[in-house]
């Protein structure tokens, strides 16, 4: 047993000094207390990292199919009041959609930016008094009403109730309604007085988009829209004007929900027109985005960048549709961020390592530092030190 015990002390990798041969010194006190200071604080900082999570980043190809994308935006424009703003959603499928209405809400807005009226769009028309009908004759108190379509019925039993009725009929057309006075219900409804009385006014426009998840585009322009001859058109004519200011600034633009980190680079963005007239481009570039948490929630959204164009055109001489455009194309690669914990024994492994090392560093710092001194003291000592 005292043979094996022996053995064991053989194995000894820390010898031990009596205390008698210890020599402290002044350097070794402060290199001491700097080191136990430099390990306190590598301590915290990788107890911070076990004790929060951390994020971990991959590329994958993007093998989705079938799915929609979802567009939230915010938008100001200071001088394009709400009665003459539109919206329209189109991609490379040939899915459209004209003159969108639902999940968008306007905000009149002053020139100074104030609310003058928030509704959701579409709804609501001023009520026509005594209208004239559409076989000619003005409304009796015992008659259903049913306006006339100016010649854009579907149907022979459609009726156009009101002047939004006959711009969508007309717009089903391809037509475009050149003199609104001219249209019983535009006239009653005091269409162009609406347009004059919000003259100068703003219009803060926002909602959401559920739209196919391929390439397309959707803008904000003046006018309704309408298919002639596979062409995309706007009728302003209507307005009777010549210029439009289409000046804005995005407030919030985001594809997808949101989660931490994302970045939205057009939130906040202003555009101030110094031409009369123009067509304002942002051509976007959507990257699918997949963000676990550490539960194992999963947030299904995208990230984007942006590059940005406009173009610009005279007086009386629209070039180019008037308004804001976003063209939007989706990447193949996804990016996956996954939340995850450090494991303990990956913290414990760490910790050793701290303390290891600048154990290990400041006992070579402490060595060096004792033995320099030492022969710097004994060239002083036989005067050979200069």
């Amino acid at each position: 047993m005292e043979n094996m015990m022996s053995k064991l002390r053989n194995l000894d990798a820390y010898p031990k000094i009596n205390e008698d041969f210890y020599s402290r010194t002044l350097s070794g006190g402060v290199i001491t207390l700097a080191s136990s200071i430099v390990m306190l604080l590598l301590f915290l900082s990788e107890l911070r990292l076990y004790l929060h999570a951390v994020t971990e980043t991959k590329l994958v190809v993007d093998t989705s199919r079938g799915e929609t994308l979802r567009i939230n935006f915010d938008v100001t424009f200071s001088a394009l009041p709400c009665s003459i703003l539109s919206l329209d959603a189109m991609d490379i499928s040939g899915e459209q959609h004209l003159d969108v209405k639902h999940d968008i809400n306007k905000k009149r807005l002053d020139s100074h930016g104030n609310v003058i009226e928030s509704r959701p769009d579409g709804i609501g028309a001023p009520k026509i008094e005594n209208p004239l009908q559409r076989h000619g004759g003005r409304l009796e108190h015992n008659e259903t009403y049913c306006g006339s379509c100016y010649g854009a019925e579907a149907a022979d039993e459609d009726c156009c109730n009101s002047c939004e009725d006959v711009r969508e009929a007309y717009r089903k057309k391809g037509w475009a309604i050149s003199n609104p006075d001219v249209i019983d219900q535009c006239k009653r409804e005091g269409f162009l007085q609406r347009i004059k009385d919000e003259e100068g006014e703003g219009c803060n426009i926002y909602g959401f988009l559920e739209v196919n998840k391929v390439a397309g585009n959707f803008h904000f322009a003046p006018g309704k829209s309408f298919q002639q001859s596979n062409v995309h058109v706007h009728d302003l004519l209507a307005f009777q004007k010549d210029s439009f200011n289409i000046s804005h600034k995005i407030n919030r633009l985001s594809f997808g929900d949101y989660f931490p980190g994302v970045v939205n680079p057009l939130d906040g963005v202003h555009w101030a027109q110094a031409t009369p007239s123009g067509m304002y481009q942002y051509f976007i570039k959507v990257v699918p985005t997949v963000y676990t948490d550490v539960s194992g929630h999963t947030i299904q959204s995208n990230q984007f960048s942006v590059t940005e164009h406009f173009r610009g055109t005279e007086v009386g001489n629209l070039q180019y549709l008037p308004g804001v455009f976003f063209f939007y194309d989706l990447s193949p690669i996804k990016v996956t961020f996954t939340e995850e914990h450090i494991s303990f024994l990956h913290f414990l492994t760490n910790v050793c390592a701290i303390v290891g090392g600048v154990f290990t560093v400041s006992g070579i710092l402490d060595s060096f530092i004792y033995h320099g001194q030492k022969a710097i003291k004994k060239k002083m000592e036989i005067g050979k030190f200069s």
